[in-house]
């Protein structure tokens, strides 16, 4: 369990960090855009008042709220499920990224009103549209991971 608190607390202050810096110290949020590496990187600012790529993205509280909700069941879901069960140490950061991620979205929509993305990574002729975090990473990862490492564990100690 020790992992898993570390993990998450690490990950949302590296995104909370990240985000403090590019929004505000380079001043990202009135930029709007700088090349950093192009066409590899660039910050891109993107206030993402929905879900991934942007899906139910409406400007309005109830929206903002609801998402906000969303997150933290999910979080304290994961949290409960990683703390009965013995998932194994990838299991454990595979929660605390998971939950670390959500809860720097969390923030942000509660500061924001809508989670600063700007990372905006291209390649090879391909020009991506979207820009994301480093909690969004910690999501897609923590989720994955979730997905990959306890269904093995559920699998080979059915309870």
């Amino acid at each position: 369990m020790r992992i898993m608190f570390w993990v998450a607390l690490l990950t949302f202050v590296a995104d909370q960090i990240s985000k403090y810096f590019v929004v505000h110290w380079l001043n990202l949020a009135q930029k709007l855009s700088i090349d950093v590496y192009p066409p590899f990187l660039n910050l891109r600012m993107a206030w993402n008042y929905g879900v991934n790529f942007g899906l139910f993205a409406e400007d309005n509280n109830l929206t903002r709220w609801v998402l906000i909700t969303v997150a933290l069941i999910i979080s304290a879901a994961v949290f409960w499920w990683i703390s009965r069960e013995d998932p194994g140490t990838a299991g454990r950061i595979s929660a605390g990224l998971l939950i670390g991620g959500a809860l720097g979205n969390v923030i942000d929509r509660v500061i924001y009103g809508a989670v600063a993305d700007f990372l905006n990574m291209s390649c090879c002729g391909f020009n991506n549209p979207f820009s994301f975090n480093i909690a969004d990473i910690a999501v897609f990862i923590g989720a994955v991971g979730l997905v990959l490492f306890t269904s093995n564990e559920t699998e080979q100690n059915p309870s």
